[in-house]
């Protein structure tokens, strides 16, 4: 269970049919680990999900661990992908927020048990979990750094504001997806976008404190003695 492991320390099948039975066997480990969770889970659940035989089973893989953590690392892969190519050609990064999250949206409602492998990858493997979020966060902050040089969204820590941004669509996409599927998606996206461009707004937030109180009594007392100026002065009878 500590054993750290990563698809890419593992060689990859060169044929096209071992393509095809690496990935039916993924494919069906995404399922079962979703529905049954890792412990329960077993080898020969996976193999007849996939229809492969048994001991075909670790011509691909070593152990159940490792075919989980292909599956965390693939899952990451495939999303981060579809994100990337769902933003192509825009050019403001207000507007490619609201694309990625449509993006991840579609990719949680078609992979309904990523929320559940994912988080099962914290007590199975803590490296495979640690990584499927540093590397979706590091492709962000990359964006997030080029925007702000660009002067689109206002400058701050770009990793802290990663963080905060897939928080946003990760607990959006739980419940308007994953717990209850929403056809009305674009709603949700409207609330999300108008937090995230407000406070992604460049312009300088307006001043507060002790000058603005300053100020604001000083335009009081200047209005309070224009107003007794041109009050008349009552005479005595």
């Amino acid at each position: 269970m500590n054993r750290p492991s990563s698809s890419s320390e593992r060689s990859l099948p060169v044929t096209p049919r071992g393509q095809k039975t690496r990935q039916k066997l993924l494919r069906a480990a995404e399922v079962i680990f979703g529905e049954k969770g890792y412990e329960r889970a077993s080898i020969a659940d996976i193999t007849r999900k996939s229809g492969v035989a048994l001991g075909t089973f670790y011509v691909y893989f070593p152990d159940k661990q490792s075919i989980f953590v292909e599956v965390v690392d693939e899952l990451g892969e495939r999303l981060r992908r579809l994100i990337a190519e769902s933003v192509v050609g825009i050019s403001h990064r207000i507007d490619v927020e609201r694309e990625g999250l449509r993006a991840f949206f579609e990719f949680a409602r078609e992979h309904p048990n990523l929320y559940r492998v994912v988080r099962q990858a914290e007590f199975v493997d803590e490296e495979c979990y640690r990584r499927y979020y540093d590397r979706f966060a590091r492709g962000y902050v990359r964006g997030l750094t080029q925007a702000m040089d660009d002067g689109q969204i206002r400058r701050m820590d770009p990793e802290a504001l990663a963080y905060c941004l897939m928080g946003i669509g990760d607990f959006l996409g739980m419940r308007w997806v994953i717990w209850e599927e929403d056809p009305g998606l674009e709603r949700v996206l409207d609330a999300a976008m108008d937090l995230i461009s407000r406070g992604l707004d460049p312009r300088p937030p307006p001043r507060t404190g002790k000058a603005s109180t300053s100020k604001t009594a000083t335009a009081s007392s200047k209005r309070g003695a224009r107003s007794a100026r041109s009050t008349p002065r009552s005479t005595a009878s």
